[in-house]
């Protein structure tokens, strides 16, 4: 799934490489979580190491976040282009900025179905968790909630993968 350059962390523009993960359940409905020590909900993403495929990220990045395994979900499928958005505060990166002018975060989306149990979704599994709680919500619920900078690239993701819910 990775194109040419998908090893670079920024690109020339840039933006830094990022996964986006929706975790679907059977009923079509998608996880949705509250960042700790903030307001905000938002769904699992992070960034892609140097030495990992985007792929490898969201399976990483899964885990770390919500503590799901490989073996607890199914790949429905993949968004085929980078989205991307721009953070409206990056200017306030100035540890990043050194090495390359940060502007926002170009993301691969993930679907994934979970496959196991319910209780299979944790989110202590690391020494500082990213999220204090989750909740299933419809498919589209997200887009009234996310924060506006990155609203265009939910619907983008959302659109694109909806049809592999029903394959």
């Amino acid at each position: 799934m990775n194109q040419p350059g998908d090893n670079q962390q920024f690109d020339r523009d840039g933006y830094r490489r990022n996964v986006g993960i929706i975790v679907c359940n059977s009923s079509q409905q998608v996880l949705w979580a509250r960042r700790a020590r903030r307001d905000g909900w938002q769904f699992p993403q992070g960034g892609i190491e140097p030495s990992e495929s985007a792929l490898e990220a969201a399976f990483r990045e899964l885990y770390e976040e919500v503590g799901l395994e490989s073996g607890d979900v199914k790949l429905l499928g993949s968004t085929v282009k980078w989205l991307r958005y721009d953070v409206p505060y990056a200017a306030k990166y100035s540890h990043i900025r050194r090495t390359r002018q940060f502007r926002g975060q170009k993301q691969r989306w993930f679907l994934f179905k979970l496959i196991a149990k319910e209780t299979s979704v944790r989110l202590d599994v690391t020494p500082k968790p990213e999220f204090d709680h989750w909740q299933w919500v419809d498919y589209w619920s997200p887009l009234e909630h996310i924060v506006k900078f990155k609203r265009r690239v939910y619907k983008q993701a959302l659109t694109e993968l909806e049809p592999m819910l029903t394959r």
